[in-house]
């Protein structure tokens, strides 16, 4: 059975951009799983209720787990894992003799997860966790520009990490929203005003990058240039 397992960030993305509901259709469209772990299911739902601001966002993420469009995955095995990948991701980079902590628990129980059911694909939106996947290199410039100093690497936790996640894919919610665009599953959308599609894709993808989606302003134009032409 396909499967993608679900970070906090891109599902906060969607729900604050009232598109949670493009999940079910994508789900059956994917012909496959959708997954969160415990410890994001705590991040969406179970904080956020104690919140009055976030309240109805993870009213309507228990209600999308409820209907079984997002399913709630967790054993010894990944918890386990997930200690070891935040061990290991967090004791990579140092500055000023001081490990740098770059991730948190929930985003490393993603990999973990991903990691023992061999899903597809991850979904995350936070580019530190898709950079120390993809390009750990990258994280090495960014701290030098954000801390104006020269960056250490361990080099053994660093193998140790990628040798973990070296299967692991990644996608974003700008990917999902545009894949909802491409199905139709946005035409409701659709008004008479002029360029009316390319408006509404554009607002879409702008919409998930201001609400914590890591996709550059490049990225955007060639997406909409492409699916607009």
């Amino acid at each position: 059975m396909k499967s993608l397992i679900f970070d906090t960030g891109p599902v906060i993305s969607l729900a604050t951009n009232n598109l949670l509901w493009i999940l079910e259709p994508l789900r059956k469209q994917f012909n496959g799983k959708f997954f969160i772990t415990e410890s994001v299911k705590k991040e969406l739902v179970d904080r956020p209720l104690e919140i009055k601001k976030f309240k109805f966002e993870a009213i309507q993420v228990e209600k999308l787990i409820e209907n079984g469009v997002l399913e709630v995955i967790d054993n010894s095995i990944i918890r386990e894992e997930t200690q070891k990948l935040l061990n290991a991701a967090n004791e990579i980079f140092s500055a000023f003799d001081n490990y740098m902590r770059i991730v948190q628990y929930a985003e490393m129980s993603v990999i973990a997860a991903a990691i023992n059911i061999n899903a597809d694909s991850i979904v995350v939106d936070e580019k530190t966790t898709r950079f120390l996947i993809e390009n750990p290199k990258m994280i090495v410039e960014i701290l030098k520009k954000t801390l104006h100093t020269s960056i250490r690497i361990n080099e053994n936790n660093l193998k140790d990490f990628k040798n973990k996640a070296k299967n692991i894919k990644t996608i974003r919610s700008i990917e999902l929203v545009t894949v909802a665009y491409e199905h139709g599953l946005l035409n409701n959308y659709i008004t008479k005003l002029p360029d009316a599609k390319r408006n509404l894709l554009e607002s879409v993808l702008w919409g998930v990058k201001l609400n914590g989606c890591a996709v550059s302003k490049e990225e955007i134009e060639q997406i909409v240039k492409m699916e607009t032409r």
